[in-house]
């Protein structure tokens, strides 16, 4: 079949970008030619016959960006111009799409995202006008919701929060809902009696990942780290809900000056820099400066990107981990547990809403789990004698990684998806 996917941007670290790459990889595996429309294609080798640029469905294109301002943050009575804005802008998005559609005999449309959550409220319309007017088979990947978002996506106008309701997430007769947990799920059912499909995040665990070499074995010595160190990581963005705090007083708690906390998240990632500042007021109150690192500067997501200096990808930070951080405290998904999973490194975690105990913690994975981010002397205990014995560590790594490749793989993907093409 001809699969269409519809993205605002694609090629980018954001979750919905990443894991859109891995549905196009497993439609290719199945068989399927793919024909991708985005706004955005960042760091992508754009194949002309395959891909399409439509620049108003970028989040950042100036009549995106005016539907936003004026929706949510800096209203203007009456509503009229607003609503007639994004009309006859989701017309202007629609006739590409429709166009886009017939030229490349598409059979199924996936919506990544842009049918749940109301970033780009044209696009949004747009994709719903697509799928009325043509009947084409669709797919909303919902990623999550406007109501998951506090009141991020509440309008002071009711006109506004009326278009949205009846807008997102896309309703019609040919759409299907593949939701990334079981609360996205439940949701959906208990709003709109609608039924979903549970498609989990995923990662290749056919694919070496997180495996200590020559090339990645030099970022500690870039971190000016000693050989008898012992790395714990904290591999996410630094914003506030990742819970990186509770990572820097466990490390306050071990006692031991050879533990070492990398951060690889950026400041940049944490707007007006509020939360990074408490976190190094934190490291300062507790006299661990020489103990916890910022280390964004020499690691991103897929290593060096043709800049000076050396960088490092997640990977080559997963190798030189002893043992990973993730005291979270609400996430969609969780694709850093995952990652450690796929690495074989030991993972602390909390808690975290809606998801972990429904959709991960429940399918055995060992671990050391904290309840509302508090390190009981227990668990703190328990963690040192992961980190201090090796064949436990490795025993755990290994463990992990059996029952991650059993419900987090390609091949879970594979058979999600082939179940929602059958269910057409």
């Amino acid at each position: 079949m001809n699969i269409g996917i519809i993205i605002g941007r694609i090629g980018g670290v954001d979750g919905v970008a990443l894991e859109t790459e891995k549905w196009i990889e497993v439609f290719k595996r199945l068989g399927h030619n793919v024909f991708i429309v985005s706004g955005e294609f960042q760091n992508w080798d754009i194949n002309p016959e395959k891909d399409t640029l439509v620049p108003e469905m970028s989040f950042f294109n100036q009549s995106c960006m005016w539907d936003q301002e004026n929706a949510f943050f800096e209203p203007d009575e009456p509503t009229i111009e607003l609503l007639y804005h994004i009309d006859n802008y989701s017309n202007i998005i629609y006739r590409q799409l429709e166009k886009w559609l017939h030229k490349n005999k598409i059979d199924v449309v996936l919506s990544e995202n842009a049918s749940a959550l109301p970033a780009h409220l044209s696009m949004g319309l747009a994709i719903k006008k697509l799928a009325e007017r043509t009947g084409v088979k669709t797919i909303t990947h919902d990623h999550d919701f406007a109501w998951e978002r506090g009141d991020r996506y509440i309008s002071p106008h009711n006109e506004i929060n009326d278009f949205i309701a009846e807008t997102f997430p896309l309703r019609c007769n040919n759409s299907i809902h593949a939701v990334i947990n079981t609360h996205g799920q439940e949701s959906i059912m208990q709003k709109f009696g609608r039924k979903a499909i549970i498609v989990p995040n995923v990662m290749d665990f056919d694919q070496e990942f997180g495996v200590l070499s020559k090339s990645n074995g030099s970022l500690r010595n870039e971190l000016k780290l000693d050989k008898s160190d012992i790395l714990l990581f904290q591999i996410t963005r630094i914003v506030r809900r990742k819970g990186i705090e509770t990572a820097i007083k466990l490390v306050d708690k071990l006692q031991d000056k050879r533990i070492k906390l990398i951060i690889t998240g950026s400041h940049a990632d944490d707007e007006g820099s509020i939360y990074y500042n408490e976190l190094n007021a934190l490291i300062n109150d507790l006299k661990l400066d020489n103990q916890v690192k910022f280390a964004a500067h020499i690691i991103n997501n897929k290593g060096n990107l043709g800049g000076l200096g050396i960088t490092y990808s997640l990977s080559d930070a997963y190798a030189n981990a002893n043992s990973c951080t993730y005291f979270s405290t609400y996430e969609g998904f969780g694709n850093a547990f995952v990652e450690a999973v796929l690495a074989k490194k030991p993972i602390f975690v909390n808690n975290y809403q809606p998801v972990y105990m429904p959709d991960i913690g429940s399918k055995g994975f060992k671990t050391v789990m904290l309840e509302n981010s508090n390190l009981t002397d227990e668990s703190v205990k328990n963690m040192a004698e992961i980190i201090y014995n090796p064949e436990l560590n490795k025993e755990i790594g290994e463990y992990n990684w059996k029952l991650g490749k059993k419900y987090f793989s390609y091949d879970t993907l594979q058979e999600k998806i082939e179940e929602i093409l059958k269910s057409f």
